[in-house]
């Protein structure tokens, strides 16, 4: 499975692809990581249909991974599951806004993150064997 890592942080996006691993579970696939710094990349790779799972940073500069995964739930088809990464626990009223499939608040604890990919791509994998 593609699970896209949106950050301007460099260091944010290697903490995800280290919690995350090869393989975040072991009933669920191998990991392809497509890291992103910029928003208009994120959305050419949603649009591009092979995204699996998003995992998108909320504090990234200057599009915000809330306004992001709001702007993907709204236009892109067959939209992946989102996990959105806030700064603080109470952001998550405003994830709820921008229709996240999961939140994890940072600092990130990379067996929290890791259960909630492996969760979204079980959730990804049980939908699209419905869509068929």
């Amino acid at each position: 499975m593609r699970v896209l890592v949106y950050s301007d942080d460099a260091a944010t996006r290697e903490k995800v692809r280290l919690a995350i691993g090869r393989r975040p579970a072991a009933d669920v696939p191998f990991v392809e990581i497509v890291e992103c710094a910029t928003q208009p990349k994120v959305v050419q790779h949603l649009d591009s249909g092979e995204i699996d799972v998003a995992v998108l940073d909320g504090e990234a500069q200057p599009a915000g991974g809330m306004g992001v995964a709001r702007q993907a739930k709204d236009e892109v088809y067959d939209c992946p599951p989102i996990c959105l990464l806030v700064a603080r626990r109470d952001d998550r009223w405003l994830a709820t806004w921008s229709r996240a499939d999961a939140v994890v608040a940072q600092p990130l604890d990379p067996v929290l993150l890791a259960d909630t990919i492996a969760d979204l791509m079980r959730r990804r994998g049980a939908n699209r064997l419905t869509a068929h």
